[in-house]
């Protein structure tokens, strides 16, 4: 029987007293990948925001557990350590740490071990491979000059060197040209298939879906859940929109 990895009950979050998340309900299992879906501004990426303890949101209301652990409240940091990813949809350039030795100090944290040097090193250069990477990028400084596609490529390279229990990818396939967007369904298909892990996937797009299983699809609209299904909701809205669920 599939273990509940991420249980949320009547989730209320808020930004500066607005409220934005207005009792969301969320299991998912190992091994299940799901699929948030919504118009522009229905509160996709500030869920996963909220679940991953950004600052900038109060939860209000409700409980967040991680394999039956309450992590409501949490910093980002030990929601990191028990085993949740957020990949950003922008992500961030970090001027002074290279790519490889983000990683390494990553892992390290989550597992309070130290890892050889040598064992890393094959190990990111294999995972590189996964995604058709320059070996070189590794010993760049996090996503400093890096093509748009680079940093989405660099993010799932940090989750597939985590390994960890939830992941939640933000918009990883925007601004992705189609062979980027091929490259980056193969690393998390190979998380997939590695792993025990969930997928959280929040989306406009179905592109980097088409590798994927869906076992859930959940429509989000102004901060509420409309609409639950399974994958064939994915193709019921890509054949005919978000009105059916605006209310």
């Amino acid at each position: 029987m599939s273990e509940e990895l991420l249980v949320v009950k009547g989730l209320f979050a808020s930004v500066d007293d607005k409220e934005i998340l207005h009792g969301i309900d969320l299991t998912v299992k190992s091994n299940e990948t799901h699929v948030i879906m919504g118009p522009n501004g229905a509160g996709k990426s500030t869920l996963g925001s909220v679940l991953m303890g950004d600052p900038r949101y109060k939860i209000d209301k409700g409980t967040v557990k991680l394999s039956g652990e309450d992590i409501t409240g949490l910093t980002p940091d030990k929601i990191a350590k028990k085993g949740m990813f957020l990949s950003f949809q922008n992500p961030i350039e970090v001027p002074g740490i290279t790519l490889s030795n983000f990683i390494r100090s990553s892992i390290e944290a989550r597992t309070g071990e130290h890892i050889r040097v040598w064992d890393f090193k094959k190990r990111l250069e294999s995972l590189m491979k996964v995604l058709d990477m320059d070996p070189s990028y590794a010993e760049r400084d996090l996503n400093v000059g890096f093509s748009g596609g680079e940093k989405k490529k660099a993010e799932i390279l940090q989750l597939l060197a985590l390994s960890p229990k939830i992941a939640i990818l933000d918009e990883t396939d925007s601004g992705l040209d189609v062979d980027a967007v091929k490259t980056v369904s193969d690393g998390i298909r190979e998380y997939k298939d590695n792993t025990d892990g969930a997928l959280i996937i929040i989306t406009h797009s179905t592109k980097i879906l088409e590798a994927l299983t869906v076992d859930r699809t959940h429509v989000l609209v102004d901060g509420r859940i409309t609409k639950e299904g399974d994958g064939s909701l994915v193709d019921d809205i890509n054949e005919n929109g978000f009105e059916n669920y605006l209310r």
